[in-house]
């Protein structure tokens, strides 16, 4: 009795893991079991490092706003939050480090109405 040979399904399911492999390096690219490590892999990588994303965009974030805080002669990061908080404004630490960024006359306003 002669072979089957993969029809239709099995064909289209190689075609779309290759597809997906696609860039990268040696046989990951070319054979399907190989491809599906790869994907397997890159996927798993995927999803820790957007959590990871936010929590190294938060630590940037605080970095810069202790650095504009230190400039308009504000003590440090932590008192600067407590502070905030007990003046009930409610900014999160992207909003404020775009501010101290992009707009440093308003952040020094927000630094001097929070000290007073």
């Amino acid at each position: 009795m002669a072979r089957t040979k993969g029809g239709v399904k099995p064909s289209k399911k190689r075609k779309s893991i290759l597809k997906a492999a696609k860039g990268f390096r040696f046989g990951r690219s070319k054979k399907k079991r190989s491809a599906l490590d790869a994907l397997k892999h890159a996927g798993k990588y995927a999803f820790r490092d957007r959590r990871a994303k936010k929590r190294s965009m938060r630590g940037l974030h605080i970095v810069r706003i202790n650095a504009a805080l230190r400039a308009n002669g504000f003590k440090n990061y932590s008192s600067f939050i407590g502070a905030l908080k007990k003046a009930k404004i409610d900014l999160d630490r992207k909003v404020l480090s775009q501010l101290a960024e992009l707009h440093p006359a308003a952040f020094e306003r927000l630094v001097k109405k929070v000290a007073a």
